[in-house]
């Protein structure tokens, strides 16, 4: 695993919000990401479903990790178009994002992913077209 340094997500105020718990695996080579939340029932509508949105956003931010581990952390991820597709509901507890790295071009990468329960039943799986982008720091 190889997060970039300086970089915490358990301390990054946005994936406290999402329910950041690990960082399961990071595979730059590759680019591919496995991280860990925790759906809470403040992120829940109609009872225990969780509101897609946050069902779309742990899929997007997998996918943007993958992208950026893609290129070592130099480029920032920029997402130009998502879709996702709902298999099931989410509910309260542990959910699994994994994204990678489809095909990756010049300045525009495609990347796929999914929301897995622990035990691996698909939740929703999305796909995006991401710009990559120099990071300014």
């Amino acid at each position: 695993m190889s997060i970039p340094k300086g970089w915490d997500p358990s301390k990054d105020p946005m994936m406290q919000t999402m329910g950041f718990v690990r960082m399961v695996e990071l595979d730059t080579e590759l680019g591919r990401v496995v991280v860990e939340f925790e759906a809470k029932e403040n992120q829940c509508h109609s009872g225990n479903i969780v509101q897609g949105g946050f069902v779309t956003g742990w899929i997007d931010n997998a996918m943007a990790t993958a992208a950026m581990a893609r290129t070592n952390f130099e480029r920032v991820s920029i997402s130009l178009d998502i879709k996702v597709a709902f298999y099931r509901a989410a509910n309260p507890g542990i959910v699994v994002a994994e994204g990678w790295v489809e095909r990756m071009g010049g300045k525009t990468l495609f990347a796929e992913g999914l929301l897995r329960t622990p035990e691996g039943e698909v939740i929703a799986k999305g796909m995006s077209t991401i710009a990559m982008k120099s990071m300014k720091r």
